[in-house]
This record gives structure tokens, sequence and C-alpha cells, in this order.
């Protein structure tokens, strides 16, 4: 594989080496819009040189604010060649949390992209320069596809690996975004890392449809693409989405937990466990059934299955094995570049996160906390020295917020979050992490969060998968009573479940009790129900309906 400094670099290397090669393939009416290299470049180029004649310098912060699509990686090499800071923002921020965002970031000028709803959102742009994309709806004085047509004899910027590449805002699991700003040589060495230690094949296949906001997609499909010289596609919509995988057969694939969850309750949908179990028992046929649903799913020619954001269960990566499917778990955070710990093909231990990667040390603390150093740590939180302070221990080793344990192979487990143990009346503290791992198990159960902050044991609070729905009250609540049945015993005295309480709204990204990277804000659905943990825990019901 070729070594680059950085990602400019990289993407010239390819485009000079075959320029007519797909790079980007855009779903629109269900045919796919196929982009060159070159015409990547030259949109790009010609978008850099547009946002310099609207008044912006080389250093200037632009945002992008748009769902995965072809435009948004033009868009970031725009940013890059003109030599600005990118500023990503979830698609699914509301017009209050843009505006936030794009004032502490100083923004300067932003590019909208694809979005589901963008006349909610643009009221909370300040008075910037805007170009929208008009393939996508998006209606604003500076149109893409007008810009671009306007000659540029704009000369394109040359990176340095010491040169800040972008400031991305967290996802605020336990407070407010805060702006991790990262160097050209983070992005460089955590991409140039993966394609070596996940051996990644040149001019690869990729889908990118997790939030490319989100480092993890930024580092994991976008940089290794433009590394690895690999052809990108994207889904259209939602229900489009296993149709297009499906088409597109890549070979890595990155999920959330909940994603492999929802494709195993496809697939029992469609064959109940007991038959599928029947099947894969019968030596010729199991080879047929296995194949035709890892084809269905979109992972026939999957090398590197990747789950991360939150733990994943060991009883679903060993349901996915007896398919032939192997999911590695890995852990990162925006705040160290996910250069952290993975597991890799050969040597995947279910129920962990893997072993450190090249260039990485990780330690415990005395409490439990992963501490993490390499390369690649944040140059610290935009405009907020005091937060950055926190994180750093005074060895310089990252502070993660997580608590984990090491087994006698090096290979790192997650405990929990150290922000989200809580203490009972009786005055323990219960980690909710593992327990809540253990409740997920049950396919009824879509989110799921333990509490018990005034009350004597825990509660669980629950909101039901389509699945659990789909049963009625009834079985639904004798679901949830034998999964705590069959977990209190193996709980210490002070962690056994009291109660379980069925939310009666789902808790989404558009209602704040969900992160854009689909993970729950525990504090917030706290600061919402904290006050009726009392009432439920005195109601006679185990399974209490909210």
């Amino acid at each position: 594989m070729n070594t680059f400094n950085t990602p400019l670099e990289a993407f010239l290397h390819w485009l000079k080496k075959d320029p007519d090669h797909i790079f980007l393939r855009q779903p629109i009416q269900r045919q796919f819009i196929e982009y060159t290299r070159k015409d990547a470049y030259e949109q790009a180029l010609h978008i850099a040189g547009a946002l310099h004649n609207m008044g912006l310098k080389q250093g200037d912060h632009v945002a992008l604010l748009s769902k995965n699509c072809a435009h948004w990686f033009m868009a970031d090499l725009a940013i890059m060649l003109g030599g600005f800071i990118s500023i990503p923002l979830y698609p699914t921020l509301d017009k209050d949390s843009i505006n936030e965002i794009l004032v502490h970031s100083e923004s300067k000028a932003i590019i909208i992209g694809k979005l589901d709803d963008y006349d909610s959102q643009k009221d909370g742009i300040p008075d910037i320069p805007i170009i929208g994309v008009g393939l996508y709806g998006i209606k604003e004085e500076n149109v893409w596809e007008e810009v671009i047509k306007q000659f540029t004899d704009f000369e394109p910027f040359v990176q340095n690996p010491s040169d800040l590449i972008t400031i991305m805002y967290t996802s605020g699991t336990t407070g407010n975004p805060k702006g991790v700003m990262h160097k050209v040589s983070s992005f460089n060495q955590v991409a140039s890392t993966g394609i070596e230690v996940l051996k990644i094949k040149e001019e690869s296949k990729m889908f990118s449809y997790l939030p490319l906001s989100h480092i993890a997609e930024r580092i994991g499909i976008e940089m290794i693409c433009i590394y690895a010289g690999s052809t990108v596609s994207f889904p259209e919509t939602l229900e489009t989405f296993p149709e297009d995988l499906a088409s597109v057969q890549p070979n890595i694939f990155f999920a959330v937990p909940r994603i492999w969850q929802k494709f195993k309750e496809g697939v029992l949908a469609k064959i109940p466990q007991k038959k599928l179990d029947r099947l894969l028992s019968i030596p010729i046929l199991n080879s047929i059934i296995k194949k035709k649903i890892v084809s269905k799913l979109g992972l026939t020619n999957v090398s590197f299955c990747a789950s991360g954001a939150a733990p994943l269960a060991t009883s679903l990566q060993e349901w996915y094995k007896k398919l032939g499917v192997d999911i590695q778990q890995c852990y990162g955070l925006t705040e160290d570049c996910i250069l952290s710990h993975f597991n890799l093909p050969g040597t995947n231990k279910f129920g962990t996160v893997g072993r450190p990667l090249p260039g990485v040390t990780s330690k415990l603390s005395s409490e439990g906390e992963i501490l993490i150093k390499s390369n690649c740590l944040m140059v610290g939180y935009f405009k907020s020295e005091n937060q950055t302070k926190e994180m750093f221990a005074e060895d310089g080793f990252l502070k993660t917020g997580d608590l984990g344990e090491f087994d006698h192979d090096g290979y790192l487990s997650i405990v929990g979050r150290k922000k989200d143990q809580f203490k009972t009346d009786k005055g323990k503290y219960v980690t909710p992490s593992p327990i809540e791992l253990e409740l997920s198990k049950n396919i009824d159960l879509e989110h799921i969060c333990l509490v018990g902050t005034g009350i004597s044991q825990p509660i669980v609070l629950i909101v039901p998968s389509e699945t659990g729905w789909a049963k009625g009250r009834e079985n639904l609540s004798e679901s949830i009573a034998q999964s705590i049945g069959d977990l209190n015993p193996k709980l210490k005295k002070h962690e056994k479940i009291e109660k379980a309480v069925v939310m009666k709204e789902s808790w989404t990204v558009d209602n704040g009790l969900m992160t854009p990277s689909m993970k729950i804000r525990r504090n917030r659905i706290e600061a919402i129900h904290q006050s009726m943990y009392l009432d439920w825990f005195s109601r006679k019901e185990q399974v209490v309906f909210e």
C-alpha cells in the first residue's frame, strides 16, 4: 500500500493514476449517479475557489450540514483544497443547535447538502454565505451546480501534517457538544493504520451511511476511501437502505449494535429461530442458507465487519458467527481520533473491544478509568482551555471517561461510563452498562436505561422494539419479566432490578433523548423521569406501563 502524508496527497495520487475511476455513487430515484475522481476534484476545486471569491481566507472555518452523500465528500475535499478548517454538523440537529455550533465555531460559510427537513433548520444559520446543492432540493442564492460552472484558476492549498484539519462537535451524551480539534497528521496516521491492520485492498468498495459528522465514519469510511482509492456508495433513503446495501456488497462494513440487532430481527421475521437452527444443522443446506442470508444482508464480500459506539452483546456476535459473519468490536473516541482498541481479523475475542492498535499506549487509573496516549490525541476543545485540561492526566494520557478491564491477553472490556454510575438509597453504586447489555439480548427491547437515584433498588426504563409491541401488552410484560428473572440471580444484591417501566413514547434524536450517533442521553432521560421513580417503584406490578 502507498504511503502518504496528507489526505489531499492521497487523493491526488489516485486522481493521477486513474482520473476516470468511479469515486462516488449517489442514488437518486433508484438510479446511481456516478462521479469519477476527476469529476469530484473539479467540482471541489471550483467550490474552493468560490469560497475564496466570497472573501474567505485560508484557515477560516467552513461548516458542512448534510446527510451522507456524494456531495459530503466533495464538499470536504473543497474545504481541504481551499485551506479551510471543516466544521461538520449532524444532519438531524435542530435550528437552535445549528446556530449554537455555527456561532461558537466562528464558521464563515456553510455548505448544505442532502437533508430531510432543511426548512425547519435554515433559520439557525447566521448571516454567512451558503452554498446549497440543488440536486437535493436545497434552494439558496449560491447553488452548487451553478457555482461549479464558473471558471476559476484557483491554485489548490497544499496540506501540511501540522495543519488543523477539522473541529468536530461531539454528539453530547453528557452535556453540551464540544468542538474537538484535530490535525492533518492524526487523520493521516489513523487512516494509514486502519488500512494496514485491516488489510484493506486498494480500490475496494465501501458503503457510507452512519453520520459522516461522527469520527468513526469520517475516518473509517471517508478517509480510508481517500487513502485506499476506493469507490463509495450511499443509500438513498432509510427505506431503501437494505436494498442499496445488498446491491453494493461492500468490502468492509461498520455498524452500531442496534443495526446488528435490527438485521437479526429482519432475518428472524422471515425464518423463525427454531426453523433457522434446524436448517443450519443440515450439512448441505447449511451452506446454501448462510450464503442466501448473508447476501440479502449485503455482507457477502465483507472482509471486516465492525461494531462500535456502544457495547455489543456476546450472544449477538455468536448468532452472526453461525452465519459465517465475524463481528469485531472496536473502541475509540472523537478525542483520540478513534486510534484506540480494535479486535482484528484472526484475533477476535468476543465480549472485548480488542487490544491497543499500533502507536497506542493504554492503561487504567486507580479508579478503573481507561487512559489513552498516542500521537493522534486531540489538540484540544475549541475555545475551552479548562475543559481541555480536565481531559488529560498529568502524564499526558487522555481520560476517556470509560471504565474498563484488561484480561491476561491484553484485551480490553468496557465496564461502563464513569459518569453513568448512580447510587441507590442504600448507598451502593451501580454501573448500568453491563446490566443493560445483558437485557439487550431480548429482541423485544429497543432501548434500555437502568436508573435508581432516590430509590432503594434499580429499575429499568424500556422502549420496546417493533417486535415487542407486536406481541401485545400481556406477552410483552411476560417477555420483560422473564429477562429480569433470568438476570437477577446473576447480579449482586444491590444491583437486582426491582421494576421495569415501559415508556409510552420512543426515544429519538428529534425529542432529544438520543444523540445523533444513536446513544441514549441518560442525563436527559433522568431529568424528565426521575420525579416518577418512587411512584413506579411502589407499584404492585413488576412491569409498569407509563
